[in-house]
């Protein structure tokens, strides 16, 4: 599984790739729109966080191929080789990403809401595909169900494009679209830490330590217990 942070907030960023095996972090215009600051420089600061080899995807704005395209050329020519141009899979967002692809422009298809949209897309040439999960559940669909469905029509087509589930609301999303053979995930800093939070873990630390210090004292580690 590839874990992404889904924010434009810096000190998350910091923190989560500090503690994390993060491997990018994806953004989208009312995310980076949060953060009241200069759309580029906020970018450009995301880029020097977290690296040159971690991927790193920003939406295009435009909802026209020609636009579209240009977008991804200037933004790929700033944030370097591992940058991803998020493309929402609308038709000349589909033409946008046949034209892209020929460029060797890394996309990824966006606001996927079907899985018939993910497999257009990806015929279309798209590296990556995201689907939204809890905002399909929103609309009384499934939005699990539809991931599986894209993992079955990728299976079966031989289709090397991976999902990138996103729009969670918990843990729980996560596990599923994993255990149904989604490659990877973007979540919020809050549903990252959810991933390993278990109240049961937080009592087994604490009951080691207290049971530690009972013999060794308090605030005796390893290295100065006698």
């Amino acid at each position: 599984m590839i874990y992404l942070l889904d924010t434009a907030n810096l000190e998350q960023i910091k923190r989560a790739f500090n503690l994390y095996p993060m491997e990018g972090v994806t953004t989208n215009p009312t995310i980076i729109s949060k953060q009241k600051g200069s759309f580029i420089n906020i970018l450009k600061e995301i880029r020097s966080i977290i690296g040159e080899n971690k991927m790193l995807h920003a939406q295009a704005i435009s909802t026209t191929c020609e636009e579209i395209v240009k977008e991804a050329e200037y933004l790929n020519g700033i944030l370097g080789e591992n940058f991803y141009i998020k493309v929402p899979v609308i038709p000349e967002g589909i033409k946008a990403m046949k034209a892209l692809k020929k460029k060797g422009i890394k996309i990824t298809a966006t606001a996927v809401f079907t899985a018939q949209q993910a497999l257009i897309a990806a015929n279309a040439g798209a590296d990556f595909v995201a689907p939204y999960v809890n905002r399909i559940d929103n609309i009384s669909g499934n939005g699990v169900d539809v991931v599986g469905q894209i993992v079955e029509l990728f299976a079966n087509g031989n289709v090397n494009t991976k999902i990138l589930a996103a729009s969670f609301k918990n843990a729980q999303q996560v596990n599923e679209v994993a255990l149904l053979g989604a490659e990877s995930v973007t979540v919020n800093a809050e549903i990252m830490d959810k991933l390993i939070d278990h109240p049961l873990t937080t009592w087994s630390v604490d009951q080691f330590v207290k049971d530690f210090e009972s013999v060794y004292g308090e605030g005796a580690v390893a290295y100065n217990a006698k």
